[in-house]
């Protein structure tokens, strides 16, 4: 690398101090350099992006739409080119900066206990941010605003998908149901539905299984999360349909409800992390997969399918 980019480099990371701090001086100490220095960097990294990045809001600085742009990006890319230049692989214990990963509130209750505590330990300095899923989820790990997603959809390349574990759904009811042990079909898709929007104000999976096999159902209630779902429930004939895995885990939260089988047609689901083929390689990246495996194969019992990458 010549030396012109290693004083490019030098001044992103001036330039992340300057972002988070926004405020020069402050910045400027941080970064061991004089204010009327620091002041040149900016300067010359405002022409460099051409945007002020920063601009003056009463005694302080506010961060540009494309400075808050940048900020993210730094945040993801600048402890991997240091790495990078160091010649070395990725060290969790020292590591800085921010992963992003994708998930619903199913991801953070079931997965979640394993993997997070897990992440923190290994990598203490590394800020870990669980972001909603939502319509634009693959296309945020394309552009590198996300870094992980779990999910039980399989994406097209260049992202690519691998199974970590398994669940089923259950459907959650009033404890007065008169439904007792298992839905039929018919039963199912005659009753109003308490639906969870996860992508397109539905969810995909109940969905798609719904009409492979002819039929379709009716949402009473739409909510945003799977932990929502159990709100409309009690003292209705409302059905929410939720994995597994998190319905046994919340129910001792809501004494009114109770658990009934699902339809027999509805088939288990594979659970998997999803990332862009360009990180396949990363150190970093190679350590969050295997540290995920490794929360799936605990959560599971050492049971799981995922295949080393």
């Amino acid at each position: 690398m010549a030396h012109g980019d290693l004083g490019l480099l030098h001044e992103l990371r001036a330039l992340s101090l300057m972002l988070e701090e926004r405020n020069v001086t402050r910045a400027a100490d941080r970064f061991h350099l004089s204010q009327s220095s620091m002041s040149r960097t900016l300067r010359r990294l405002r022409a460099l992006f051409g945007d002020d990045l920063l601009v003056r809001s009463g005694g302080e600085y506010e961060l540009t739409p494309r400075a808050r742009e940048v900020q993210h990006e730094l945040a993801l890319l600048l402890p991997r080119l240091e790495g990078l230049l160091a010649g070395r692989g990725f060290d969790p214990s020292t590591a800085t900066g921010v992963v992003r990963i994708i998930g619903t509130d199913y991801t953070t209750a079931t997965l979640g206990p394993y993997l997070l505590p897990r992440l923190f330990l290994a990598a203490p300095d590394l800020e870990v941010s669980v972001q909603p899923r939502d319509d634009d989820t693959f296309a945020d790990l394309e552009r590198g605003r996300a870094d992980i997603a779990l999910s039980v959809l399989r994406p097209a390349a260049p992202l690519r998908w691998e199974q970590v574990f398994t669940d089923d759904v259950v459907c959650a009811v009033d404890h007065e149901h008169p439904v007792r042990d298992r839905f039929s079909l018919a039963d199912y898709t005659g009753a109003r539905h308490v639906v969870i929007t996860l992508v397109q104000r539905e969810q995909p999976m109940i969905e798609r299984w719904l009409q492979e096999l002819g039929h379709s159902r009716t949402a009473a209630v739409r909510v945003a999360s799977f932990g929502s779902a159990f709100a409309p429930l009690p003292g209705t004939p409302l059905v929410a349909t939720l994995p597994r895995r998190l319905a046994e885990s919340q129910l001792a939260a809501h004494p009114r409800v109770r658990l009934v089988e699902a339809p027999e047609e509805f088939d288990a689901f594979p659970y998997g992390m999803v990332w862009h083929a360009r990180l396949e390689s990363d150190p970093m990246h190679s350590w969050l997969r295997g540290t995920i495996r490794a929360a799936a194969a605990e959560m599971t019992g050492g049971l799981t399918t995922a295949s080393p990458s």
